[in-house]
C-alpha cells in the first residue's frame, strides 16, 4: 500500500513539475490516516538552491586553485525561471541577475589578471547585494559561500 502511494506521489510530482500552468505549490502526502501539506518551492527557488549547490562545489575548486568545471549554461535560466506568486521579476532583479551572470562567467575566464578567489567572491557578493533588496532570508547561507 505504501509503495503504491509513493509511486502515485512521485508520478504526480513529476507531472506537476512539467506543467506550464501556475498551480498551488503544495503537495499532500498521505501516510496512513495522517495528511501532510508539503511546501513546493517556486521554479526560481529551486533554481537558486541549485546555483548554491554548484557554487559550494565551485568554492572548493577555487580554494584548490584549479577549476575543473565550465560555466553552467543552466545559470542563464535565471532570466526566465518563474517566481512564486507573491514575487515578481523587476528591474532590480534583472540588473543584479545580469551582473551575476557576467561575474560568474569571469570566474571561468582563464586569461583574467584578477585572482581567482576574488573573481569568485565578486560573483557571490552580487548574490548577497541582490538579496539585500528583497528575499533576505538566504543571505546567511550565501555568505558561507564566500572565501575568507
Amino acid at each position: 500500500m505504501i509503495k503504491h502511494v509513493s509511486c502515485i506521489f512521485l508520478i504526480a510530482l513529476f507531472l506537476s513539475c512539467n506543467s506550464s500552468e501556475k498551480t498551488e505549490k503544495k503537495v499532500t502526502i498521505v501516510d496512513g490516516a495522517e495528511r501532510y501539506d508539503v511546501y513546493q518551492g517556486s521554479e526560481m527557488a529551486i533554481f537558486m538552491r541549485g546555483m548554491h549547490a554548484f557554487n559550494l562545489e565551485l568554492k572548493k575548486e577555487v580554494q584548490s586553485g584549479t577549476i575543473t568545471t565550465e560555466f553552467p549554461e543552466e545559470f542563464l535560466k535565471i532570466h526566465s525561471a518563474e517566481f512564486s506568486e507573491s514575487k515578481s521579476r523587476n528591474k532590480t532583479f534583472d540588473h543584479y541577475s545580469g551582473q551575476f551572470i557576467e561575474a560568474e562567467k569571469l570566474v571561468f575566464a582563464e586569461d583574467s589578471m584578477v585572482p581567482l578567489s576574488e573573481r569568485y567572491n565578486n560573483a557571490i557578493n552580487l548574490c548577497i547585494t541582490c538579496h539585500q533588496t528583497e528575499c533576505t532570508g538566504p543571505i546567511p547561507k550565501i555568505k558561507k559561500l564566500l572565501i575568507k
